[in-house]
């Protein structure tokens, strides 16, 4: 019974031809003397989770351009923390493109070196997103704790070399599946990512985690700053403790849904690259990668969108005015 069911491509059951025998052939000979035969290609079957990471890709290309070219097309916006903002939006416009064009590339030029070179664009992108997280996790901290010297060239040179070497370094990381150190010639080195070798992947994970443990013990600094900042503006202008509580508790608040974003992105895919490999299932690559790239769509939502130049610069491009509600509106500890 369980033979019976069972069907070939052509929708014939696979026991018929063999059971039957010459009643077969004559079957097919008489189907085909009636239906015209059409010389059809195969499908092209499209993986649903690619479809939603090049949907993901083409949001993060639309959405950070939009800050990269507001950043560029104001003279007025060169702060260290400007560039530092910029340096993240390129990063994710990257990411978002890489990820898109991965997608072209996987289903209609179907070769190694396209998969190199994407992959390669991908990882130097996503690299540099994580260091310019952390460039400007370094920026505020240093704008808190050294507030009276921050607006000096010195800032201005460490953040350049801040972006030389966090570009330097991620284009370094992209490059060496190009290079050579992907698993094409030995598939049981391969990782959860085809053509990245386990030991490439490990480095990039190990990375991650250093990275958010030196975010983590500047934002708890921050943190206390701002605490301390808050309680001497309120002794200063006699706020009420009620107000001072708010104000505090906004600050802490918004630091940290900053980093809770942050690790809840990154974090699932982070931890599963290391103690996963090529055998494992596919699908549970795409369900921690997937939310990976949501944190490139948040980003410019906590760090462009939410601050005031940036805002008027918007206001100015889309309307040609500024609302007074934006220009008006003072800057609080809790903007950090």
């Amino acid at each position: 019974m369980n033979e019976e069911a069972q069907v070939n491509a052509s929708w014939l059951p696979q026991d018929y031809s063999h059971a039957e025998g010459g009643a077969a052939e004559n079957v097919t000979a008489a189907v085909s003397s009636l239906v015209p035969v059409v010389d059809t290609e195969p499908e092209l079957i499209v993986n649903p989770w690619d479809i939603v990471l090049c949907t993901s890709g083409t949001l993060i290309a639309c959405e950070n351009a939009i800050v990269v070219l507001i950043i560029f097309h104001n003279p007025s916006l060169r702060a260290p923390m400007f560039l530092l903002i910029g340096s993240l939006a390129l990063a994710d416009l990257l990411a978002g493109l890489g990820l898109v064009i991965n997608f072209v590339f996987a289903y209609l030029l179907q070769s190694d070196s396209a998969k190199l070179v994407t992959v390669g664009l991908i990882v130097a992108s996503f690299s540099a997103s994580v260091c310019s997280l952390l460039a400007i996790t370094i920026d505020r901290y240093l704008s808190l704790y050294y507030a009276l010297t921050y607006n000096s060239e010195r800032t201005v040179t460490f953040t350049y070399v801040m972006l030389l070497v966090l570009w330097g370094g991620s284009v370094c990381l992209g490059l060496l599946p190009v290079t050579g150190v992907n698993c094409l010639r030995d598939e049981s080195t391969c990782s959860i990512i085809r053509p990245l070798t386990k030991n490439n992947v490990a480095v990039l994970s190990v990375s991650f985690l250093l990275m958010f443990g030196l975010m983590l013990q500047l934002y708890v600094q921050i943190c206390k700053i701002v605490l301390r900042h808050a309680h001497q503006i309120a002794l200063q202008h006699h706020f009420l403790a009620t107000s001072h509580y708010v104000t505090t508790r906004k600050g802490v608040s918004t630091l940290a849904i900053i980093l809770g974003t942050f690790a809840a992105c990154w974090m699932p895919f982070t931890l599963y690259s290391l103690i996963a490999d090529y055998t494992y299932p596919s699908i549970y690559t795409y369900a921690t990668l997937v939310p990976a790239t949501y944190n490139s769509i948040i980003n410019p939502v906590i760090y462009a969108f939410r601050n005031q130049e940036i805002q008027r610069a918007l206001w100015l491009i889309c309307c040609g005015c500024v609302p007074a509600s934006v220009s008006q509106r003072a800057r609080s500890p809790s903007d950090v």
